[in-house]
């Protein structure tokens, strides 16, 4: 398979999202739904594995913003890691913010590597909750801590028609699975003190009001930074996601957990 037929994320869906999203954030949310993930964990000093780590913005907020004293942002997408390393030079944070290429498999890093894994909405690429669970368990030191946010679909087994259509116009490789399985991947793996807090009641009218700026005011700025054609396909797609945040099968969550010491 070639480079370009691996890359789910062009240069005009970046674009795209990031108008939509913000500076360098390819999910919803912002610097205020990182903070709300990171609240009560404590990043001063410590190193922070950013998994799924997109254009950068993340990884960069949490070592300006929070006062993590190194950020790793992995992601599988070379485009989206350059971009990433331009822009922690810009910011003058290359020297605590770092950015790696990796292959689908195993997290690249030693044993107990990491003091807290980060994620926002990348681990639904990951079909396979279990053995990703577990190799975050092995990369965290003890006393490490997940906090993270993904997209979760409210049961397993096969999606209803209605989602299965959204997940179709989406185009991404996604792996949904419910909090159930989540919490008992992440119980399997060692983890203790797992919680899930569901995001579908703030997401689903967050999702509301992207979709009238789309159909609106930001409809002229986002195609310029994309294409018409790139805009008109996601306001069919939120469209279609809507549906399914109102019955509740699509199902944001926030999720945390801890490697005993």
């Amino acid at each position: 398979m070639s480079d370009a037929e691996e890359i789910e994320y062009p240069d005009d869906l970046i674009a795209f999202l990031e108008s939509v999203w913000g500076w360098g954030f390819l999910s919803p949310g912002g610097p205020e739904e990182v903070a709300r993930i990171v609240e009560g964990v404590d990043l001063r000093g410590k190193k922070v594995l950013d998994i799924g780590c997109g254009s950068g913005g993340i990884a960069l907020r949490l070592a300006r913003d929070h006062d993590a004293g190194e950020v790793v942002g992995i992601d599988v997408e070379g485009p989206v890691v350059a971009k990433a390393e331009e822009r922690a030079e810009e910011m003058g944070l290359a020297h605590r913010v770092s950015f790696k290429k990796v292959t689908p498999g195993p997290l690249p890093f030693a044993d107990e590597s990491f003091d807290v894994v980060f994620s926002k909405d990348s681990m639904i690429h990951i079909p396979d909750k279990e053995t990703l669970f577990a190799d975050i368990y092995r990369v965290l030191k003890p006393g490490g801590e997940i906090a993270a946010g993904d997209w979760l679909i409210s049961h397993d087994g096969e999606p209803s028609p209605e989602m299965a259509t959204y997940i179709e116009s989406e185009g991404l490789s996604f792996g949904m699975a419910s909090p159930a399985r989540y919490k008992s991947a992440m119980e399997a793996a060692g983890f203790t003190d797992v919680r899930l807090v569901n995001r579908n009641p703030w997401y689903k009218e967050v999702a509301r009001e992207e979709l009238a700026q789309m159909e609106g005011p930001l409809y002229e700025a986002a195609a310029k930074a994309s294409s018409p054609a790139t805009v008109d396909h996601n306001i069919q797609t939120w469209r279609l996601m809507l549906g399914v945040l109102e019955t509740g099968e699509h199902c944001p969550h926030h999720l945390f957990a801890k490697k005993p010491d």
